[in-house]
């Protein structure tokens, strides 16, 4: 054998709307994961790319997928998305119903697993803060959330519960029940605790995805 073979980078692709485009940006939570892997020793053995556009909902995911992920040599892909189409639901009226939701998601993992791409789902996280599901938009998420929980469980694929992790995070740290400045900037995207914690969330989960 070689002695210059060098060990193939799994190449983790992480596929959402604005939330995931800000990623890719200084402080964002794909290069908070980057430094992670610095920290650990590891970052030889990783590469991670950013496939967010702005205002993306889950059948933008689906029609832009060949070109944004499947060309692009991903081992592993990392679903991140959702928050559009809830919150659109609201302000433009051009939201996803929830079946829609669940068959456009249904169609994206099974055309990642079916050209033997590792799959990681992760739930929408917060429109607004305060964490007691006082709003309508809170009740939609949850409901959302309910259908990504599902189809991990159904599917047998790594979840990564930001929903969860940013409720429990506002339950103890948000004790003014503050709309925005506790994880997010402006109640959706990330500010710098927000893309921390995102990226030790899954960090968490992506560490055990083992490649065949």
């Amino acid at each position: 054998m070689s002695m210059n073979h060098k060990k193939r980078k799994k190449r983790i692709v992480f596929f959402g709307d604005s939330i995931t485009e800000q990623g890719m940006r200084y402080g964002g939570y794909i290069k908070v994961l980057q430094q992670m892997l610095v920290n650990a020793g590891i970052e030889e053995d990783y590469e991670l790319a950013g496939a967010g556009i702005s205002g993306d909902k889950i059948y933008d995911l689906y029609l832009r997928m060949a070109e944004d992920v499947l060309s692009k040599g991903a081992d592993i892909v990392v679903i991140f998305v959702g928050i559009n189409d809830v919150e659109h639901k609201f302000s433009t009226l051009t939201g996803t119903d929830i079946t829609r939701f669940e068959a456009f998601y249904i169609a994206i993992i099974d055309k990642l697993l079916s050209v033997g791409i590792k799959v990681v789902l992760c739930t929408p996280a917060v429109i607004g803060e305060h964490a007691m599901f006082a709003t309508k938009e809170d009740e939609e998420i949850e409901l959302y959330s309910g259908v990504i929980r599902e189809l991990a469980l159904k599917y047998e694929l790594p979840l990564v519960d930001l929903r969860k992790a940013f409720v429990d995070y506002n339950l103890v740290n948000n004790v003014e029940f503050k709309e925005q400045g506790i994880l997010t900037t402006d109640k959706v995207h990330l500010n710098d605790r927000g893309n921390q914690l995102v990226a030790e969330e899954m960090w968490k989960v992506l560490k055990d995805v083992k490649l065949k």
